[in-house]
């Protein structure tokens, strides 16, 4: 089976994991796995053919992703769907519009990314971890999806620096979680990110929905509201982490979903049995300020 080696998408890099999953999402029929380096990286494969014109014929245009239902005017041309999404949802729109999308092959850009089961005193659904606010003007995940995309003219020159680990940079706060777009305290430089690893980690959420214990503050306002997206867990007595494998038996999109719902991450001895040779969990920016709304998360091995 003809497989390719990306040095650009690191396992311990969490936008590189989520964006090499998001590569089986693109397209079933490419596989994953990830060498047996020091840092493993990421492999990918397809039987037909080569797998990085597999993935640039795959490459999302500018229709589909309008085409999502996480979209803020998704079918806005329907007079009976006139909801809009942007950062701020009303339970009840989110409710709408996942009514809509029933059925819908990228039905999960909503439930990945936000839940009905997480509401706040005002009536809105929480948002998942990996939809993250943003500083100042900063919009909704949609539309940074989309600036992201924009960048990306030539998608087979762009996809293959990328996996090579000569990815090309912009000025760009991406989906606003990536580590490495934030310099040392004393940069005044803009945050720059790899729009590729940005598009494909949108992508990789598809595997990681997000639920909640049904907590409605309109009800309950002094109840806990936490929302829980797959992959994160609480360990006693420690904050949430996100906990991601690196595995080495080629899987598609849902062999990934199958290995992520069966590994057990504090059970070491077992990892072998799912072909595990690594792991990481997410570290947390530390805030500067109370004012300061920057996200991101880095890695600790495991």
């Amino acid at each position: 089976m003809p497989e390719v080696t990306c040095p650009g998408l690191p396992a311990d890099w969490v936008n590189a994991w989520l964006g090499a999953v998001g590569i089986t999402v693109l397209d079933s029929r490419l596989k994953l796995h990830w060498s047996r380096d020091a840092t493993p990286v990421a492999v990918i494969s397809f039987r037909d053919g080569d797998p990085v014109d597999a993935l640039g014929s795959a490459w999302p245009s500018g229709a589909m992703l309008d085409d999502l239902p996480v979209a803020e005017h998704w079918r806005s041309g329907r007079a009976e769907h006139g909801v809009r999404l942007q950062r701020k949802v009303p339970v009840e729109a989110l409710r709408m519009r996942m009514r809509e999308a029933r059925g819908h092959p990228y039905s999960w850009t909503l439930t990945s990314t936000m839940t009905d089961l997480c509401v706040d005193k005002a009536g809105e659904a929480e948002h998942a971890p990996f939809d993250p606010a943003g500083p100042g003007s900063t919009k909704w995940l949609h539309h940074r999806l989309t600036r992201a995309h924009t960048h990306v003219d030539s998608p087979l020159d762009w996809i293959s620096s990328c996996l090579e680990g000569c990815g090309r940079r912009v000025e760009d706060n991406g989906l606003g979680f990536d580590q490495t777009r934030i310099g040392s305290q004393s940069d005044k430089v803009g945050k720059w990110t790899d729009p590729v690893v940005e598009v494909l980690a949108f992508f990789g959420l598809a595997l990681l929905p997000a639920y909640g214990e049904g907590v409605d503050r309109r009800m309950s306002p002094s109840a806990s509201l936490t929302v829980q997206q797959k992959g994160w867990l609480k360990p006693a007595g420690s904050e949430r982490h996100f906990l991601w494998p690196a595995w080495e038996q080629p899987l598609d999109r849902h062999g990934i979903d199958a290995l992520l719902d069966a590994w057990n991450p504090e059970k070491r001895q077992t990892w072998h049995r799912y072909g595990i040779h690594a792991a990481w969990k997410s570290v947390q920016f530390k805030k500067t300020s109370d004012a300061d709304a920057t996200r991101a998360y880095g890695a600790e091995r495991l």
